[in-house]
């Protein structure tokens, strides 16, 4: 080995000769596990453009690796030879800001590519990218709201970054589906901060569970990964995404659902693949669209018993949910406190003529319809169910959850 390859490996190398042990210390910093959402979310957003430029995707990948990789040098920069919270790092600091330089002139030889073959207008989608991971520490992470939003949002720029320098303009499409991202995956990265909860309320380092608390952080992560899943929904119904896309959700909540139990380290483990998953279903959605055309299937064969119907299967959910609660005397509660107002208010609407109620049997009973009382025992029910299960579950991952 050259004097001069033996200087540089002694300077990116804390410990251990070798040339092999300086690449193993840069590589070091390559962590799949994080680096692959983005990659493939850029990747993605080029196939939404419909047309294809491979040098352009190449470059936007570059991109995008680059910053992740300045985001996880300069954390653990940060961590080990400015805070001393990590108990080791394979890098010393001189090598640290050795390859913080050369990820940084990679990344903007890739920027400056991306610019050169499209607009300027691409580097305000992509640049800030480098900017989330070179601030990420010591800036950013000490803050609730930007600790829990860097990740996300550099997967949502790279969605559109890589649509835009295919497409050369975003369409209502992909900005839609960066904002789910941003939403669901700032869920994911509440749990995976959690991880450090101990540690970072014990020097004052404020991430959401620290500012919440774990069983509350948890339960903000998952109302964030709800909102992103219904989302989907939502924008399936509206035509934005195509009628399969919502399977992405089902993929994603059984995950999640799984993940609830777990401790924070397997949680996350299991909800970064969740994403994998939701991720591709949505890209099979997107490309492949395999339900179009198919229309939906119309309950309304039943007749004058499909409100009936309806109630019958929503009531099954309801008394399974009362059933593994244990919750029959608390709903049965919540019914007859509700029943009375719930009767009076749907007396008033239909008498003024708010709404009406095709099929249904015809029964009535003191002025209202049959189904609107059995709506009025369903509803309650299925909530309480909820509910009751919901906290069972908060009580398995902490059993002083609720407790003041």
């Amino acid at each position: 080995m050259s004097l001069a390859t033996h200087l540089w490996v002694m300077a990116i190398a804390r410990v251990g000769p070798g040339l092999a042990v300086g690449t193993r210390a840069l590589a070091s910093q390559v962590h799949p596990v994080f680096m692959l959402p983005p990659l493939a979310t850029s990747a993605f957003g080029a196939v939404l453009a419909g047309s294809l430029d491979t040098t352009l995707l190449v470059c936007h990948l570059l991109a995008v690796f680059f910053g992740l990789y300045t985001a996880h040098v300069k954390d653990g920069y940060v961590d080990f030879h400015l805070r001393g919270e990590d108990d080791d790092h394979p890098m010393t600091a001189r090598g640290c800001r050795l390859a913080l330089a050369g990820a940084t002139v990679g990344f903007v030889v890739a920027l400056g590519a991306i610019v050169a073959l499209t607009d300027p207008f691409a580097a305000v989608l992509v640049a800030p990218g480098w900017l989330i991971g070179y601030l990420h520490a010591p800036q950013l992470d000490t803050n609730p709201v930007t600790a829990t939003g860097g990740y996300p949002t550099g997967i949502a720029l790279a969605l559109l970054g890589g649509y835009y320098v295919q497409a050369g303009s975003l369409s209502t499409l992909v900005v839609a589906l960066s904002g789910v991202f941003l939403v669901t995956l700032a869920g994911v990265k509440v749990v995976d901060d959690s991880k450090d909860y101990e540690y970072d309320r014990s020097i004052e380092k404020r991430t959401v569970a620290v500012v919440l608390g774990p069983a509350r952080a948890r339960s903000f992560a998952y109302l964030l990964m709800g909102v992103g899943m219904f989302a989907v929904l939502t924008m399936a119904v509206e035509g934005v995404l195509p009628p399969s896309a919502p399977l992405a959700s089902v993929a994603f909540g059984l995950v999640a659902t799984v993940a609830y139990r777990a401790d924070p380290r397997l949680a996350t483990m299991l909800l970064v693949r969740g994403a994998y998953v939701f991720l591709a279903v949505l890209l099979v959605a997107v490309w492949f669209r395999p339900l179009s055309g198919v229309a939906l299937l119309d309950i309304g064969v039943f007749g004058p018993y499909t409100y009936l119907v309806t109630e019958v299967g929503f009531g099954a959910g309801a008394a399974l949910l009362l059933w593994r609660a244990n919750a029959w005397w608390v709903a049965a509660r919540t019914v007859v406190v509700l029943y009375p107002i719930a009767y009076l208010w749907d007396w008033y609407t239909l008498e003024v003529g708010v709404f009406s109620i095709p099929l249904r049997t015809g029964v009535m009973l003191l002025g209202i319809p049959l189904e609107e009382h059995l709506f009025m025992l369903v509803v309650p029910a299925f909530v309480v169910g909820v509910h009751e299960n919901l906290r069972r579950m908060d009580g398995a991952v902490d059993p002083h959850a609720g407790e003041e």
